[in-house]
């Protein structure tokens, strides 16, 4: 499967009229920044086509501190202990315990976002979204007890498809590519259709070298050598500095590594020749445009931006758990090589360039899709039976 045959839609047909009388309902979840970013560029397009959306945060809605407890203990997990990652991504999706955490979730978080459903009155809730495995459980459950009457939809911003991921009662369950949408019907998930990932209009290939060479002045970059941009999500988590130290190593490009929100990470690699450092970055379409490659670790929201883009990407090094199973579904659809020895990064940097002409097709591909379409077409099908 090439790049651009694995972009290719078949879209769904969508029912007219829709207004602001007429609201979408998103949850998402901030942990870290692939759910709500994947939130806010549904909720855009939706916006766009007429509609109300109202975005809930599902850690907001845990009683107490709960929520952001748990936010706080995944990302010191994924810090400190990445390994202890894997077995509880592995024991949490086996057995009853994806029933376990949507029953407790539910008795948690269930009221709440019942109430923020049905809405204050001023317009008709006419879809449900989740961009957040928890969430989508929790709505999998009010739906099945009639307390949502509206269809569900979960959004899959995943490459892979972990277990708690498909909730029963959900109506339709969008996947940003084939090898994820085969995942999810494995495990027995309901009105599974492959939509294409939510990027925004930003990413785009750069119309030509003069437009590269802005963007690289723009963030301080040199000109003349290949850049890999190397990315580890917002909270900078799994070893990036290692993956930096390698590119570097061998001469074929230059490492910008992005830190987000680690500033550790960032003064450490400041520290070391060959590697330039960034912290959080704000425009993330031009600083994609300015490079030659990406490299990342957790098949995260990064990923989908630079293939819009028109810019190719690796898999090195990645993270434990979703990581892992992320970097196999990227291979598979081949949208992005997996390196799994250090032995083998030369020749997979080197091969990029022969891979920049696939990525352009298929960022043409990425870029006629629109995931609403899904969303849209399931309150269709939903209303009409109810009448």
């Amino acid at each position: 499967m090439t790049l651009a045959t694995s972009a290719r839609r078949t879209e769904p047909p969508i029912a007219g009229g829709w207004d602001r009388t007429q609201r979408v309902v998103i949850v998402s979840a901030s942990v870290g920044a692939g759910h709500d970013g994947a939130a806010a560029e549904l909720a855009r397009r939706l916006r766009e086509r007429g509609l109300r959306v109202d975005r809930y945060d599902f850690v907001d809605l845990l009683p107490g501190r709960l929520g952001r407890a748990l936010r706080w203990f995944y990302q010191a997990e994924l810090k400190v202990a990445p390994r202890s990652w894997d077995w509880l991504s592995h024991a949490f999706g086996h057995g009853r315990s994806p029933a376990r955490v949507a029953a407790t979730m539910t008795r948690l978080a269930g009221e709440r976002l019942a109430a923020l459903v049905d809405g204050d009155g001023t317009a008709e809730t006419v879809a449900v979204v989740s961009t957040f495995p928890a969430a989508s459980q929790v709505l999998g459950r009010l739906r099945r007890a009639r307390r949502i009457r509206v269809p569900v939809t979960t959004f899959l911003t995943d490459a892979s498809v972990h277990p708690l991921w498909v909730a029963d009662g959900v109506d339709a369950h969008l996947a940003i590519h084939e090898v994820a949408a085969a995942q999810a019907r494995a495990l027995g998930a309901t009105g599974v259709a492959v939509t294409g990932p939510a990027v925004g209009p930003g990413f785009r290939p750069a119309r030509d070298d003069a437009e590269r060479a802005h963007a690289r002045v723009a963030f301080g970059l040199p000109d003349g050598v290949p850049l890999a941009l190397v990315v580890a999500g917002s909270w900078g988590v799994g070893d990036v500095a290692g993956a930096a130290r390698d590119i570097a190593a061998t001469g074929l490009a230059c490492p910008v590594v992005v830190c987000g929100r680690n500033t550790w990470l960032r003064r450490r690699l400041r520290r070391r020749a060959g590697i330039i450092a960034l912290g959080w970055v704000a425009d993330m379409p031009t600083l994609v445009r300015a490079c030659s490659l990406v490299v990342q670790n957790a098949g995260g929201l990064t990923s989908l931006e630079a293939l819009t883009s028109g810019v190719p990407v690796l898999t090195y090094r990645c993270v434990p758990g979703h990581g892992r199973t992320n970097a196999a579904a990227l291979e598979q659809a081949g949208w992005a090589p997996w390196v799994h020895r250090r032995d083998d990064l030369p020749a997979a940097l080197a091969a990029v360039a022969a891979r920049t002409v696939d990525a352009l097709r298929a960022s043409e591909s990425l870029r006629a899709t629109d995931p609403t379409r899904g969303i849209l077409a399931v309150p269709a099908v939903g209303r009409a039976s109810r009448r």
